[in-house]
């Protein structure tokens, strides 16, 4: 008898996991996202039930794949695509803030090793791969109108031949769509399939925001326009207004199951503490039903709900990922995540103390370089974060706990000479929001934040400490979110050590060593 899970949660995957892509292989299904300029990049998920999902690795794992220096925050690694054919399996993606543009690597081990990029030379962002019946690859993207756009956005979704063998795209390009409403901006995200005969094409449109909004269009031909279904837009939350659970929903991709189920992940987020959405865009999952020709997503009910009926697979039970990273190896988990750089180029394991060690680095998150920074996604509303750290700092020297939604925009809370502090930077301007006088004589003292909803609370306690100290006041956190800052991402939340520039040239390199980093949910 089969161990069938009933419902599923939503979203499947919280916290800053965008533009989700998905493709099925016998009974498995793979799933990659966006990760912009965070290394390592793509993130790939495997699950037998949809519902439940391991991450098994990273695709661009490696500098020669991920040259990411110089990239803001929401530039890197745009909305990739997972292909699957013949034995090898497709990655294809566009890095925005550099030459290598669209590009394609590939493996025949979803976990890897993934090969070296292959850049396309194409246009536009957003790529997708299909593969016909006869196994020619065709390459899917979205550009600026070729014969001039009108206005910010005004763009096509393009197709072109693709030669596997040579990497490289043959033949004219096809305009096949330019989305589906009067005057629509961003038609973007194309996704082709051949069902029944009909090529469909499957897009967002009006940006990655309140307004996002998925389309879909078919024509017998490939190379022909694609008429668009009269029920466009066939899915979004625009219509609900923004005092709702979930928002901005769009960028999907669709799955049929071996049971013959339809299934859509697509990104939404969930705001809170008002209409801010700090956790970014994440993933969510959806059923989908066809009619007439066109689907149907999540029939009789049309919203995306946080909860459901499960797909009608068997239950795939995955580990649970620890709270607490006790870096007792000589390797990060795959979840964790550096800006720009591998975390190899920053940190240190130092076995003697079994602790991370980063180094007081003059680049500053507030920068477009590698800082020493070391953090995981906040993946929920309400959740506190721990770390034990060793640091004696030297003047402009500062180490501890950061929660980080761009340069230009985060918190920090950490040991500074003599003191606690936490520095708030909010739209480039850098403010002290407490200090505490601190005698940091001890080896290891435990730094704590607490977050509930959009109010951020500090503590610290040394080892002659039975309970943890109140560290200043709470702080609102809304600034730390896409509406005020924007871009792409969701915060990340993890450990720092810098020195401003002027103290850098005049001092050794000091290192601040981390125990543990402990995640915790309410």
């Amino acid at each position: 008898m089969k161990n069938i899970v009933k419902h599923y949660q939503n979203p499947i995957l919280p916290g800053f996991y965008p533009d989700p892509s998905i493709c099925r292989v016998n009974d498995d299904y793979y799933l990659v996202t966006s990760t912009f300029a965070y290394f390592p990049g793509v993130p790939i998920f495997h699950s037998k039930d949809l519902v439940h999902w391991e991450q098994i690795g990273n695709i661009l794992d490696r500098k020669s794949q991920l040259p990411l220096q110089g990239s803001g925050v929401s530039e890197g690694i745009f909305a990739p695509t997972l292909r699957y054919h013949n034995g090898t399996f497709y990655m294809i993606t566009t890095h925005v803030s550099n030459s290598l543009g669209n590009f394609i690597v590939t493996a025949t081990d979803p976990r890897g090793p993934w090969s070296d990029p292959y850049p396309l030379g194409s246009e536009g962002i957003d790529p997708s791969l299909f593969f016909d019946d006869d196994g020619t690859c065709y390459y899917c993207g979205t550009k600026s109108r070729r014969e001039g756009s009108r206005y910010s956005g005004d763009n096509e979704i393009y197709v072109q031949k693709l030669d596997l063998d040579e990497m490289k795209l043959v033949g004219e390009s096809y305009p096949i769509w330019h989305g589906a409403l009067r005057n629509v901006v961003w038609p973007e995200g194309p996704h082709i399939y051949k069902i029944n005969g009909m090529y469909y094409l499957l897009i967002s449109e009006a940006g990655t925001d309140y307004h996002h909004a998925i389309s879909i269009a078919r024509s017998k031909e490939l190379f022909a326009p694609f008429e668009g279904n009269r029920a466009n837009p066939i899915f979004t939350h625009r219509n609900l207004g923004r005092d709702v659970p979930i928002v901005n929903v769009g960028h999907p991709d669709i799955v049929q199951t071996q049971t013959g189920e339809w299934w859509m992940v697509l990104l939404a987020s969930r705001p809170y503490g008002g209409y801010y959405r700090n956790l970014g865009r994440e993933t969510f999952l959806t059923p989908m039903t066809w009619e007439d020709g066109w689907p149907i997503v999540n029939p009789g009910k049309g919203i995306l709900e946080e909860q459901g009926k499960a797909p009608d697979l068997e239950t795939y039970f995955v580990p649970e990922i620890p709270g607490k990273e006790d870096f007792d190896t000589d390797k990060l988990p795959m979840h964790f995540l550096t800006l720009r750089g591998p975390d190899s180029d920053i940190f240190t394991f130092n076995k003697k103390k079994s602790c991370l060690s980063l180094p007081c680095s003059s680049h500053l998150l507030s920068g477009t370089e590698t800082p020493a920074y070391v953090a995981r996604r906040q993946q929920h509303m309400d959740f506190s974060v721990e770390t034990s750290l060793s640091f004696q700092p030297g003047s402009g020297e500062m180490a501890g706990l950061c929660l980080f939604q761009n340069e230009t925009n985060h918190l920090k809370f950490g040991i500074q000479k003599d003191q606690l502090v936490l520095t708030e930077i909010k739209d480039g301007t850098e403010r002290t929001c407490f200090k505490v006088s601190f005698d940091n004589s001890e080896e290891f003292v435990q730094l704590k934040i607490e977050a509930r909803s959009q109010s951020l609370t500090c503590y610290y306690k040394k080892s002659t400490d039975t309970d943890y100290i109140l560290a200043g006041f709470p702080t609102d956190t809304s600034f730390l979110c896409t509406d005020f800052a924007g871009g792409f991402v969701g915060n990340t939340i993890g450990l720092f050590a810098e020195t401003v520039a002027e103290a850098a040239s005049d001092s050794q390199e000091n290192y601040a060593h981390f125990d543990y980093l402990q995640y915790l949910h309410a």
